[in-house]
């Protein structure tokens, strides 16, 4: 009996110790040592004070006078630092350092028109026939999404140039070949033109579209480059939902003039127009996840006078107090506060990378929080740019998604090696 006791309380001291070490310090610094870190030239990041830097593979990264703990990133390069106390190494950490880039943070309400790759299919259209109801489109096996690039062999590109091919084929009483583009596969159709009890011109019974409009904010661009980002989300079209594939698009300036305040279970809008001279901003090339992408013409207009900003990594992004720039009235850009309630970093592209929280009296009077159209308004903290607003939620028009910046750049084109090669430790 005395020894099952033993064997009881010796257990209950073990699992004591185990559960008191998990709030020990210094054990609580090891666990919070990530396996990587990537900084910029000139940035610096901080290891645990309970231990020590036993080794570095190269000069890349050094340390400050003041605190050897306190590591800035020298030179673009890879490298391993091997962590421990008392002389005892127990750790290694990969240290990427990349070379210096700095982007401008804009917050710039813009006007946003898109041409879609071929013609999209919102929609089947029932006509009244001799033969009854009928939709050729959709006995076809045409689908609602898809796009139509070619039809008896001719690109198609805008609606207009469909009716001439379906009048001819429904006079001549042929069939049409389509090319059709769906999840990303290229397949074959064919639809016989038909015509209404009243109408003399031949239709496929399919609704369909070859442009959007709308109006969101720019993230962020190159100086030199003039490669920007903006939105922070995909476009998609409004009827189908699914993601609009652009052959061609452009930005331009939109003044805001009014806003539908975000209630609970009810989105808020920016309301904007284009701007009375039209000026095209740039071009627009890849519409992704995280928003379009292309090219500005220009300088852009700007009353905060920004210069370029430092980029901060996921892994960089705090809990705690930040700013987002945006236009609420005209085209003037602010600063609003907000809260960062979560970040999580990420080895892989995910839209949905931070919690943000407005706290900022006078944008909560005006917006009730995050609206349509915000979407893309950069996020800064600590003097550098973090990431974009996306989302915000239904239920709390005052939180909101954003996504990380790291995401943008790359669908940009914008490198952070922009080195040829980052020089690999010996």
């Amino acid at each position: 009996m005395s020894y099952r006791i033993i064997r009881k309380t010796v257990g209950i001291l073990l699992l004591a110790i185990l559960f008191s070490a998990a709030f020990y310090p210094p054990i609580q610094n090891y666990v919070q040592i990530p396996d990587e870190v990537a900084v910029f030239e000139g940035q610096s990041f901080e290891v645990p004070s309970s231990v020590s830097v036993l080794k570095m593979d190269n000069d890349s990264i050094e340390t400050e006078a003041a605190s050897s703990q306190l590591l800035t990133g020298k030179s673009a390069s890879k490298s391993e630092l091997v962590l421990g106390a008392n002389g005892i190494p127990f750790r290694s950490v990969d240290v990427t350092v990349h070379p210096e880039l700095k982007v401008i943070p804009s917050g710039q309400s813009i006007g946003v028109r898109v041409q879609t790759n071929g013609v999209l299919v919102v929609g089947h259209h029932i006509l009244d026939t001799n033969a009854g109801k009928k939709s050729p489109g959709e006995e076809s096996g045409i689908q609602v999404g898809d796009a139509i690039l070619k039809m008896d062999g001719l690109n198609i590109s805008e609606i207009k140039e469909i009716q001439p091919l379906v009048q001819k084929a429904g006079e001549n009483n042929e069939t049409i070949l389509f090319e059709i583009k769906r999840d990303g596969k290229t397949i074959e159709k064919k639809l016989k033109p038909i015509k209404r009890d009243d109408d003399e011109n031949y239709q496929l019974g399919l609704y369909i579209r070859d442009s959007a409009a709308g109006v969101g904010t720019l993230t962020f661009y190159e100086p030199k480059s003039k490669k920007y980002g903006a939105l922070g989300h995909v476009i998609s079209d409004m009827e189908t939902k699914e993601p609009i594939e652009v052959s061609d698009g452009e930005i331009i300036y939109s003044d805001v003039t009014s806003i539908e305040k975000g209630l609970t279970g009810e989105p808020g809008e920016k309301l904007a127009r284009f701007s009375k001279d039209s000026h095209i901003l740039g071009n627009i090339t890849n519409n992704t996840d995280f928003g379009i992408f292309g090219k500005l013409h220009g300088d852009i207009r700007s009353n905060q006078n920004m210069e370029p900003m430092e980029v901060g990594l996921a892994q960089q992004v705090k809990e705690g107090p930040a700013e987002i720039l945006t236009v609420v009235d005209g085209e003037e850009v602010q600063r609003f506060d907000i809260e960062i309630v979560s970040s999580t970093p990420q080895k892989g592209p995910a839209t949905k990378g931070m919690v943000i929280k407005v706290t900022d009296e006078d944008l909560l009077n005006k917006t009730g929080g995050i609206v349509q159209g915000m979407s893309g308004s950069p996020i800064i903290q600590n003097d550098r740019i973090i990431g974009a607003v996306t989302h915000v939620f239904v239920n709390d028009p005052s939180s909101g998604y954003g996504c990380h910046i790291e995401w943008m750049l790359r669908d940009a084109d914008i490198s952070l090696d922009n080195k040829s090669e980052l020089k690999e430790a010996s």
